[in-house]
């Protein structure tokens, strides 16, 4: 009898030369703009910028690219930095029933590893496709337990590069068998990490690609992994999740005719995705009530229980905190109209009056919402306002999550948003262009260099023996932001 292992190495080396349908494909190209979105920001922002210093020995050789700086770069070097950065300003996309992040690790090593192989976007795309398939259908079997002490992005992040790396650089059934029974053994990351403000969590990222990219390689010359790693006794099931109790038939049954890539979350705020729903409602009472903050006397908010616990904070001090507060949340859709990037600015954090909204939040676990998670992020919300009035709105789910998804058009405002000021407009417009047109005969390294063109000559990310960089931990214009699905 096969092994999920050996399952999922059937599925994803049959990816090399299949013919994805049309809208699969649509989505791969999505999840690729939102990545970028999400990277160019993180790339020049510690950590992404302080591992390149420590990893000076690996950057300014190499066949891979960093971005938005152009540095050449070893391939695993590039994977993790870039895998980094795509996590560092955590808007990146999220697989709602796997507590999961999938595109930070997967596209930041399939992008390394289609530089290192000379590949097209054809098999870019294949291997985007193959990371995400497996890795969502990993995340979803092990969750929710899996959730209370591990980093769904760290852990299971190992697989989804390693299944991407694997299409890419060619390799067979059981050869990607063998890259994922490896990677399994290098799959870590503590929640612990998500209670300090430090730089663990995006690193968590970089880390999964880095491993990824590390095991297909190894894999390509013959190293062998143990083929049951996620069921076996001593395997990844038993020692971080249900163990025995995971039907991983029934996970694997589905591969090829469900595609879970149809069905990704991105994000429309800047700040944690157990924020989103509360923040939906209070701006939709806020726009439809001509609501100011004289107005309201207090507003009552019921979410679920990991909503509570993970951004119950309602005196955040430092960034990374407001992006995990709750009340602070709510209270900058109302004062400022959206929770994107002038939320967190220095003006924002230090404003009397949006502090003073956020103090008259009430943040409590609603039962309904509780049940519903985590196949739903919802939050009821109540506004009441000094005059008596008490108004209401029940946000079932996010805008971003598949059951109310971001338009093209939506994805594409918030990629401008987002690599506008460090590209610049036209640069941005142009890689937007190329990332939307993704497929076909094109390589990999003219998008990496499309990337980094107008950065490259600026030197943001401070490549090696390079001007100084500048210092872009505050930059006014780039959100940091921190979301756990």
């Amino acid at each position: 009898m096969t092994t999920a292992l050996e399952r999922f190495g059937t599925f994803a080396a049959g990816l090399r030369t299949a013919r994805l349908d049309d809208a699969v494909r649509h989505h791969a190209r999505r999840a690729v703009v939102d990545w970028f979105a999400a990277a160019l920001p993180g790339g020049v922002m510690p950590p992404a910028t302080l591992a390149v210093r420590a990893l000076a020995d690996q950057v300014g050789q190499g066949r891979a690219t960093l971005i938005p700086a152009g540095t050449p770069a070893g391939g695993q070097a590039a994977a993790l930095i870039n895998g980094t950065a795509a996590h560092t300003v955590e808007f990146d996309d999220i697989y709602r029933d796997g507590l999961y992040h999938p595109g930070a690790p997967t596209i930041a090593a399939a992008l390394a590893a289609a530089e290192l192989a000379g590949a097209d976007g054809d098999r870019l795309l294949a291997g985007v496709v193959a990371g995400y398939e497996l890795s969502n259908r990993i995340a979803v079997a092990v969750n929710p337990r899996h959730y209370d002490f591990w980093h769904t992005t760290a852990t299971v992040g190992c697989f989804g590069a390693a299944g991407a790396c694997a299409v890419i650089l060619d390799l067979d059934a059981a050869q990607t068998a063998h890259a994922l029974a490896t990677t399994a053994t290098m799959a870590a990351g503590l929640q612990q990490a998500f209670l300090a403000d430090a730089m663990s969590k995006p690193l968590h990222s970089g880390r999964a690609a880095e491993a990824g990219l590390l095991s297909a390689r190894l894999a390509a010359e013959g190293v062998t992994g143990a083929l049951d790693a996620l069921e076996g006794p001593r395997g990844f099931a038993a020692a971080m999740s249900r163990g025995t109790e995971i039907d991983w038939d029934a996970v694997t049954a589905d591969l090829g005719r469900d595609w879970t890539i149809t069905r990704m979350t991105f994000k429309n705020h800047a700040a944690c995705g157990h924020v989103h729903a509360a923040v939906d409602a209070v701006k939709a009472l806020t726009d439809e009530h001509g609501l100011t903050a004289a107005d309201v006397e207090r507003i009552e908010v019921g979410s679920y229980a990991k909503s509570k616990e993970i951004c119950g904070n309602p005196e955040p001090v430092t960034v990374f905190e407001a992006k995990f507060s709750l009340p602070y949340c709510v209270a900058a859709a109302l004062v400022l109209g959206s929770v994107r990037r002038a939320a967190f600015e220095e003006a924002a954090m230090a404003d009397p009056t949006l502090r003073a909204v956020a103090a008259r939040v009430v943040h409590t676990v609603d039962p309904g919402c509780d049940a519903a998670f985590p196949k739903a992020r919802s939050a009821r919300v109540a506004i009441v306002t000094r005059d008596g009035r008490r108004l209401e709105r029940f946000a079932p789910t996010r805008k971003g999550d598949p059951d109310s998804p971001l338009t093209d058009a939506d994805l594409a405002d918030k990629f401008r948003e987002l690599a506008g000021p460090v590209l610049g407009a036209a640069r941005s417009a142009e890689l937007l262009a190329g990332l939307q047109a993704l497929g076909g005969a094109r390589p990999v390294r003219d998008l990496m260099a499309g990337a980094a063109r107008a950065a490259a000559a600026e030197e943001v990310a401070g490549r090696p023996g390079g001007r100084s960089s500048p210092d872009h931990s505050r930059h006014p214009t780039i959100p940091v932001t921190g979301d756990h699905g």
